[in-house]
């Protein structure tokens, strides 16, 4: 078995690893190598689900995202949240979101910068 891989073969060798919570979803970017040692991106939601027994189980839903397509994606991406910032009414911060020094509209965002991933 090759280092660094799953049994399977599945999943490649794990770079780096992020989780970011938001609210009742989590989101993982994770950057992988392929067999050719070239990198990608898989970026996942995951959302806590209750079943009809009772249960909680997690919902994924998952994004890979290859290095050949990280500036566009980015730009959208900043394109799309910089749109959505502008088009949102601005509120008060309450004392819990200056704590975390959040921003001031109603949808709580993160800058996402790829270009450092291809180096």
């Amino acid at each position: 078995m090759e280092e660094g891989y799953e049994k399977n073969g599945s999943d490649r060798e794990e770079i780096f690893s992020k989780s970011v919570r938001a609210g009742k979803r989590t989101y993982f970017f994770d950057v992988k190598s392929t067999k050719g040692n070239d990198y990608y991106l898989t970026i996942t939601e995951s959302k806590k689900r209750f079943g009809d027994d009772g249960k909680f189980f997690y919902e994924k839903h998952k994004l890979f995202l290859y290095k050949e397509d990280f500036e566009k994606f980015a730009e959208g991406l900043n394109e799309a949240v910089a749109h959505i910032k502008s088009i949102s009414p601005v509120v008060e911060q309450t004392e819990s979101d200056s704590n975390e020094s959040a921003p001031t509209t109603n949808n709580k965002f993160s800058d996402v910068n790829f270009e450092d991933l291809d180096k």
